[in-house]
């Protein structure tokens, strides 16, 4: 489904990645690991089409995304939740994952799609009256998660879940992922928590420092050495 051919890209002067390749497939959960500064958003700015690559090519369905614009990427099936999850804060929570929608001709389909989002995280109907701005930052999360859901995506870019919640609600937000998936919607994760990345991905690539150093099945890299010592603290 989704082709990264040896990317490079950067900002200004300062280059970022170095001929980073990676592939995901239909129905997979494949989750791509690393420190912090090591490219992984940069990666999928790429994806989306942010940021225009200085070599290489991204495929999306076997057709070539790296000429197009964001909004056009958008339409062509590719979901984006970025760390923030670019709400409208003003906005209702109902309003925003209404916005989801806007691509969505058929009311009937909208109306399903919204309410299996609310099935998923069911907090968003209590607070469907509610200012987006009000929410806490779990449940904003929640709320981006379920507009491009909603948008029905055929693959789902999720960049770092996980940053600033409590346990708790990152155990929620992974759990609506798994979920996401078992009904088959293919997701590629960027997260820093190697350990529960590695816990619900099928596969994963662990990026350092803007290149490639390790790829495979969750359970290979779990075991390696070197992700062992350096991000899951066992010797």
């Amino acid at each position: 489904m989704l082709e990264v051919q040896n990317i490079s890209a950067g900002y200004g002067g300062l280059q970022v990645l170095w001929d980073v390749s990676l592939q995901v497939y239909p129905g997979e959960f494949v989750a791509l690991l690393g420190p912090n500064g090591a490219g992984k958003s940069t990666t999928l700015r790429v994806i989306a089409g942010l940021l225009r690559p200085t070599g290489g090519m991204v495929k999306f369905a076997g057709s070539s995304l790296t000429s197009l614009r964001p909004a056009e990427i958008s339409r062509a099936g590719i979901g984006f939740i970025t760390e923030n999850s670019n709400l409208f804060l003003g906005m209702t929570v109902h309003e925003n994952l209404l916005l989801g929608a806007y691509s969505v001709p058929d009311r009937k389909q909208i109306d399903e799609r919204l309410d299996a989002a609310l099935a998923l995280f069911p907090v968003l109907r209590e607070r469907g009256k509610q200012a987006a701005g009000t929410l806490s930052g779990g449940e904003r999360k929640m709320l981006g998660l379920a507009r491009a859901l909603i948008a029905g995506p055929k693959l789902f870019l999720v960049d770092e879940p996980s940053l600033g919640l409590a346990p708790r609600i990152v155990s929620l937000v992974f759990e609506a992922l798994q979920s996401m998936n078992r009904q088959g919607m293919t997701i590629f994760l960027v997260e820093q928590n190697v350990s529960a990345a590695l816990s619900i991905a099928n596969r994963a690539y662990l990026l350092e420092r803007g290149r490639i150093v390790l790829e495979g099945e969750s359970d290979r890299l779990r075991n390696n050495p070197q992700v062992q010592e350096s991000y899951l603290g066992l010797n």
